[in-house]
């Protein structure tokens, strides 16, 4: 168990909603879905209402000192079963980079590459207690496009499962390139902050609001222990 599925969860049963496509930009085809995974009647492009709320604020912060720039949303609601699917697709992924046959690997090896893959993927649990982040609703995954509608280099894509898709990663660099990476990583860390997201510590791309991580997050920094997650996993998914 993850430190922050300790946190108590105290659902506050706010809506699912759709995130407005005039506001900010998209990844389309969505990556999940052009792969396979079972969303049901979700869509992917979906945020409980005060998350949604605080994204569109942070794009309004964004173009305060970038007017044509906006923020590109990779993924945001992600059903149980989809989790499942995508925690299984890196690992066979993780297995060949590592010239392992996915299907012929013993119980030992899967258990090293899901140690390696859960840095970065929640498991998938069906646990009222413990449920994925993305499964709440309150998770997002994003990073910036420019005035061309062009991806902003953060220095490694999304979901890549390596030390580069640490935020702080190219922190210390003295290569121009990298340290710019890192400036592009804190402006869009800066602009999400502003409208209480947290920053999920191993991946730049990854932020949280009303769920168990935010709210971990948010005691750590805080201490105040009195801090509870609003919202708990979403399961009802119909085929």
């Amino acid at each position: 168990m993850k430190p922050y599925q300790q946190i108590p969860i105290a659902e506050n049963h706010e809506p699912l909603v759709a995130i407005p496509r005039d506001r900010v930009a998209f990844v389309t085809p969505h990556p999940y879905e052009k792969l396979g995974a079972p969303y049901g009647d979700r869509s992917p492009f979906s945020l409980r209402q005060s998350v949604c709320d605080r994204l569109l604020a942070a794009q309004t912060c964004l173009q305060k000192q970038h007017p044509d720039w906006r923020i590109l949303v990779f993924d945001a609601f992600r059903p149980v079963a989809v989790q499942d699917f995508m925690v299984e697709f890196s690992l066979k992924e993780l297995a060949q980079e590592r010239g392992l046959n996915p299907e012929d690997i013993s119980l030992q090896q899967r258990q090293e590459l899901l140690a390696w893959v859960h840095q970065f993927w929640a498991a998938p649990s069906l646990d009222p207690a413990t449920p994925p982040p993305h499964s709440t609703g309150g998770a997002i995954d994003v990073t910036l496009v420019d005035d061309r509608g062009e991806e902003i280099d953060m220095g490694s894509p999304i979901d890549e499962l390596s030390e580069r898709s640490y935020p702080l990663h190219f922190a210390s660099s003295t290569d121009p390139q990298k340290k710019a990476y890192h400036q592009r990583r804190e402006l869009l860390f800066s602009i999400m902050r502003s409208s209480g997201f947290q920053r999920h510590p191993q991946e730049w791309w990854h932020f949280c609001f009303g769920e168990q991580m935010w709210a971990w997050l948010t005691r750590e920094e805080t201490g105040d222990r009195s801090i509870v997650a609003r919202y708990g996993g979403i399961l009802s998914v119909t085929p």
